[in-house]
Order: C-alpha cells, then sequence, then structure tokens
C-alpha cells in the first residue's frame, strides 16, 4: 500500500458515502447497487467484497418496526380496508428497504476491508492441539 492511501478509519461512514475504503476520494458502485471492479482512483480490486444477503436482512429488520407501527397508526385512525394497506403501507416499505439498501452494502463492504474479513475456515493445527489437550484430560 503506498504512503499516499490513508485506509478508513470509520467504515460505516466511508460506506454510507459510497466511497472506496482505501483512499476515501473513489466510487465503490457503478450504478445504485452494483459494485465497481476497482477504485478509480486508487485502483482498489473490490474482489474481496462479498456482501451477500447482509444487506438486504439489515434494510428489512431495520424496516420491519417502523412499517408495522405505521401500518397500524394508519389502520386504527383511518380504519381503511385491507386492501388498501396494499397502496400505501407496501409501497411505502418497499421504497424504505430500497433507499437504505446501498449505504447498508457500502458499509458492509468498508467494513469487510477495514477488518480485512476473509472466507471461513478451519484451523487444522488449532482442531489439532485441541484434540491433544482434550485427549490428556
Amino acid at each position: 500500500m503506498s504512503g499516499e492511501h490513508q485506509v478508513t478509519t470509520n467504515p460505516a461512514l466511508t460506506g454510507i458515502l459510497g466511497r472506496c475504503p482505501r483512499c476515501q476520494r473513489g466510487r465503490l458502485f457503478k450504478g445504485y447497487l452494483k459494485l465497481a471492479r476497482s477504485c478509480d482512483v486508487c485502483g482498489l480490486d473490490f474482489g474481496f467484497a462479498d456482501p451477500a444477503d447482509g444487506p438486504a436482512f439489515f434494510a428489512m429488520s431495520i424496516v420491519a418496526v417502523p412499517s408495522l407501527a405505521f401500518a397500524l397508526w394508519f389502520q386504527f385512525t383511518f380504519e381503511p380496508p385491507i386492501w388498501m394497506h396494499l397502496f400505501v403501507t407496501v409501497p411505502i416499505t418497499v421504497i424504505a428497504c430500497v433507499l437504505i439498501l446501498r449505504p447498508l452494502k457500502g458499509w458492509l463492504v468498508c467494513s469487510q476491508f477495514f477488518h480485512k474479513a476473509e472466507e471461513g475456515s478451519i484451523d487444522t493445527a488449532w482442531h489439532a492441539s485441541e484434540k491433544q489437550r482434550r485427549a490428556r484430560q
């Protein structure tokens, strides 16, 4: 890593802004949710990034409670027919989830870089020593 790159100390803010986790100037996304192949400023390859379903899970979890609260308020205040929720509550819920997907995805990708996250693997040396330790007991 060259001396001019300062790795982010705040992966949440860097990710929410959609910036490169290494130089904090390049763009992280090549569209609304599609990650760029690499940073257009420092050249960092974003191949390490795999947020999987994390952003969608967090978006649904964050939006669920306020959405339910709104649906209940709407129902008890106006007493609309249940089909009216399809035209009011469902679109609000979907739009809210889509709006926070990009910042959440950026945050998770920057956190992966910041914490040097890698694919999980089993440490066979640790398992062997653990097995020997248990055998001695």
